[in-house]
């Protein structure tokens, strides 16, 4: 037990995890500060607070940061396109730093010398969490309770959880015939706990709260257009919906159409493979046309760098290193990318797809006189010819030397 009742600041859902997590470092010995961040998760934030209290916390500070949750984080995610093995949009990896960051604000602010956490030893919010915590508060000592043997072995699982909370009269948010609870964010939902030993099964159709199922979804699209701009101030104004579009572009009306849910098996950066099952629908709209006006008014060459960029981005953000050297570095260079990117993308949205109608932008570098084929413009086609011929010098070469290598 510690004797100098050190104060720990806990990253609190209100959920059955932390909730046990907060009693028994109560038990420990520790004076408890629960930290409730909203992100803009379906939650009962005074509910949660009356529990936290219950339970023991001595303080408990419930931190509206989805502001800064979409300037700071979704805003680049969008300019970078950023998005993990091909299909994960990264919802829940881009909320961590955003929680840590605050959670790291109260710590000092309170005198904290310990932060603590519910997530699991075998994840990646672990590490997104805790570099996070390194980063902003370098003598800051963390608590995980999932990689410490006396308690992991105490509690090896939810059924253990779930006598503990009965035992201690905490009131328990999951059943064993549900047994996921949902990480939710503005931006994206997904359960906790899915599936993982059968990735052959289809999910439960009660799992996907935020989207409809695009099979009885209706025939009717919704068309919508989206305006990005170049802001004024570098951090989340460049190329963007702006804040105050934000509520309703993000409301779960998006989801009717089924728009964003994937299911896939990912690469853990932990070493393992997982299987994951996740909600974004207005975060997968964007996306689509945020690609196609980036497409339309950036150059070809400079945007593949910034495909190479993009693919970095992606990883650092989900390996937890967004407070890194490096993606500080790649985040500037994608900002500088997204300078000229401006204009509208009018979509529509049905039976969970994003459909392209149109775009215009007073940056759009698509010159309709010079690719018209009933137009010359300032263009010879007796030049592809000499173009061509170069580009097949290369080409001869190589097949030359693969016949005398058939020869042979």
């Amino acid at each position: 037990m510690s004797q100098t009742k050190d104060t720990v600041v806990l990253a609190y859902s209100g959920g059955l995890d932390t909730s046990c997590i907060l009693l028994w470092l109560k038990e420990k010995g520790y004076d408890i500060i629960a930290y409730l961040a909203n992100i803009g998760q379906n939650e009962d934030f005074e509910e949660a607070r009356k529990k936290a209290i219950k339970l023991g916390a001595k303080k408990v500070f419930i931190e509206d940061v989805r502001k800064e949750f979409v300037e700071e984080f979704i805003w680049p995610a969008v300019q970078a396109n950023a998005i993990y093995e091909d299909r994960y949009l990264l919802g829940t990896s881009l909320a961590r730093p955003c929680i840590a960051k605050k959670q790291v604000e109260i710590a000092k602010r309170e005198g904290a010398k310990y932060v603590s956490h519910g997530a699991t030893g075998k994840g990646n919010d672990q590490i997104r969490f805790e570099l996070t915590c390194y980063s902003l508060y370098p003598e800051v000592k963390i608590i995980a309770p999932w990689r410490m043997p006396e308690f992991y072995n105490r509690f090896r699982g939810r059924t253990d959880l779930m006598d503990y909370a009965k035992k201690h009269g905490i009131p328990i948010p999951v059943t064993p015939k549900s047994p996921w609870s949902m990480d939710e964010n503005i931006m994206h939902i997904s359960p906790s706990v899915v599936l993982n030993s059968f990735s052959w099964l289809e999910p439960p159709q009660e799992l996907f709260v935020k989207t409809k199922d695009p099979r009885t979804s209706p025939s009717t699209p919704d068309i919508l257009e989206i305006e990005f701009k170049k802001g004024e101030s570098v951090a989340g104004e460049i190329c963007k919906v702006r804040w105050v579009k934000c509520a309703p572009f993000f409301s779960l009306r998006r989801g009717k159409h089924g728009v964003g849910r994937i299911d896939i098996v990912e690469n853990r950066y932990i070493g393992m493979k997982s299987r994951g099952i996740y909600e974004t629908p207005a975060g997968t709209i964007l996306h689509h046309a945020h690609l196609d006006i980036e497409t339309f008014t950036m150059d070809r060459e400079v945007r593949r760098i910034k495909q190479e960029l993009s693919l970095r981005f992606s990883e650092q953000v989900y390996n937890g290193y967004w407070y890194s050297p490096e993606c500080d570095f790649v985040r500037s260079c994608i900002s500088k990318s997204q300078e000229l990117v401006e204009g509208k993308v009018q979509v529509s949205v049905l039976k969970g797809q994003v459909y392209m109608l149109g775009r215009e932008s007073p940056q759009s570098l698509y010159n309709e006189e010079l690719v018209s084929m009933d137009k010359q413009g300032d263009y010879e086609p007796c030049d592809a010819s000499g173009f061509i011929r170069i580009n097949a010098v290369r080409l001869k070469e190589y097949h030359r030397l693969g016949k005398k290598v058939t020869a042979k």
